[in-house]
């Protein structure tokens, strides 16, 4: 079964979408200006839906995703992108947050790291992770993406 990829142009810039026939593998920005993988009729059914989900979260028609994904990782890094599945829609936690939601309170710093090693980006929101003072921390997308990301989901559940 092979790979394949297709690009999405968001707002925000492009995402690469990759995949098989079968589940998603990862969704991450990159900072290209033109859509080199452009989904055609060869394009696996679970990337053009994919495509199609976040073509409705950012049109403000979708709040959660149910594609089939398949996370690469150690045990402790599936437990915490388990985690942040479970921060809702428009709303944000922090690192302390998901580190006691896996029973390991004291793991923030891996919990952080595990996070930037999501490659998931938006169906896994990361995006939704701030510091424990109400700051916006790292994202590997940009700042400027994850700050977009946030007020677009909480604009729409003020729509």
């Amino acid at each position: 079964m092979g790979i394949a990829k297709a690009d999405y142009q968001s707002p925000i810039g492009i995402l690469e979408v990759t995949g098989n026939e079968k589940e998603i593998e990862s969704i991450l920005f990159n900072e290209k200006e033109e859509i080199d993988f452009p989904v055609t009729d060869d394009t696996p059914h679970v990337i053009k839906d994919c495509i199609r989900q976040l073509d409705e979260y950012f049109r403000r028609e979708r709040v959660e995703f149910n594609i089939p994904y398949s996370v690469k990782g150690t045990d402790f890094q599936q437990s915490v992108w388990e985690a942040l599945t479970s921060i809702p829609y428009g709303k944000t936690g922090t690192y302390k947050d998901i580190a006691v939601s896996i029973g390991n309170e004291k793991a923030v710093r891996a919990v952080g790291s595990a996070n930037g090693k999501n490659k998931l980006t938006i169906v896994i929101p990361c995006h939704r992770i701030i510091g424990t003072n109400g700051t916006l921390t790292g994202y590997a997308g940009g700042m400027e993406r994850k700050e977009w990301l946030l007020a677009h989901e909480k604009q729409t559940l003020k729509d």
